[in-house]
């Protein structure tokens, strides 16, 4: 099963080290739903359908990371004002892009529409010989 090492820990902040290995995308999800359990308790300001949006969209990019990337490096988890921002990375430095329109009945390649439906804003970035896919999400309080 995938495992992750926590890297590094503050009030507003996870990051993780992801090991290669099955299981990784229910992993992120795991972590995901721990953090924000611990921000936001079991009846805090976050909507059990906004949580659902997030866990989808980590599965989402984490996915996308494991088909296009090589595997999924590491994941971050930030609390802003507002906000929660994601961020996985991978050793591919390759951009993500649709293939093609986005089409309903496909079996697979909805992860990019996803992210533009229900994030607040999503992008990646190079770094190394890598890259990184955030999105963000807006939450109550």
């Amino acid at each position: 099963m995938g495992h992750a090492s926590e890297l590094g820990t503050t009030g507003e902040t996870r990051r993780f080290v992801l090991e290669k290995g099955p299981g990784g995308v229910g992993r992120c999800r795991d972590l995901t739903r721990g953090a924000l359990r611990d921000w936001f308790g079991l009846t805090g300001p976050v909507h059990p359908v906004l949580v659902g949006d997030i866990l989808l969209l980590v599965s989402e990019v984490v996915t996308n990371a494991y088909r296009h990337g090589g595997a999924p490096y590491e994941l971050e988890l930030v609390r802003g004002r507002g906000r929660i921002w994601v961020q996985v990375s991978d050793a591919s430095p390759e951009r993500p892009r649709p293939h093609g329109p986005h089409r309903a009945a496909r079996a697979s390649g909805h992860g990019l529409y996803l992210l533009q439906r229900l994030s607040a804003d999503w992008g990646w970035a190079r770094h190394g010989s890598g890259k990184s896919v955030w999105f963000a999400v807006d939450v109550p309080g």
